[in-house]
């Protein structure tokens, strides 16, 4: 994680995700418990009960599974093969380009004032 910059990675079994870890994942059943980090593994600290979305979901659906399950990253797979991941920081990345647009467009209509 602290390689590649990322706040968790997603666990696979033949390319089909079973569980993902997370930075808050070591940081609770980790440190929290005053465990030995050397001495676990990805299985020992992943969270189990991932929630997917296919590619084809909308940022909607996508952002309703997440608010619902109470998650911060959610990862895509087509069928049983993980394809990729989106993150809060995604949406929120996604939104404000979204209103950066939308601005644009209101200031490109409105009249010049004098």
């Amino acid at each position: 994680m602290e390689e590649e910059n990322v706040g968790s990675v997603v666990i696979t079994i033949d390319e089909t995700p079973v569980g993902i870890v997370t930075d808050r994942d070591l940081t609770v059943r980790v440190l929290g418990e005053g465990l030995d980090p050397t001495e676990q593994t990805a299985e020992d600290v992943m969270t189990e009960d991932l929630r997917t979305a296919e590619p084809n979901a909308g940022f909607h659906e996508a952002a309703s599974l997440m608010a619902e399950h109470g998650i911060r990253r959610l990862p895509i797979s087509e069928g049983d093969t993980l394809v990729g991941i989106i993150t809060a920081d995604d949406i929120s990345e996604l939104l404000a380009d979204e209103q950066q647009m939308f601005g644009d467009l209101i200031r490109a209509q409105r009249p010049e004032y004098a």
